[in-house]
């Protein structure tokens, strides 16, 4: 079973704004860092590994996302119940 803490963490991490930011930054961040380690690839016409471009947008997008929510949750007050 989740904790409160963790649950609330994750509420957070799948809020839309926090999805649609980190999927941004995933985009942007995502072309550079394929570009850096699959550019001699790209750039020769070689075989491009699909796993590591899709890790060079989840990596981004799981820091991006994660951030985003831990900087929200220290924003919101904590209320006693």
């Amino acid at each position: 079973m989740l904790t409160p803490a963790r649950k609330t963490l994750l509420q957070t991490v799948v809020a839309p704004s926090i999805l649609r930011s980190a999927a941004k930054v995933a985009f942007v961040v995502g072309i550079v860092l394929n570009a850096i380690n699959q550019g001699p690839a790209l750039w020769q016409g070689a075989e491009v590994s699909l796993w590591h471009v899709l890790l060079n947008f989840a990596v981004p997008f799981c820091v991006s996302s994660y951030s985003a929510a831990k900087n929200q949750m220290g924003r919101v007050e904590p209320t006693d119940t």
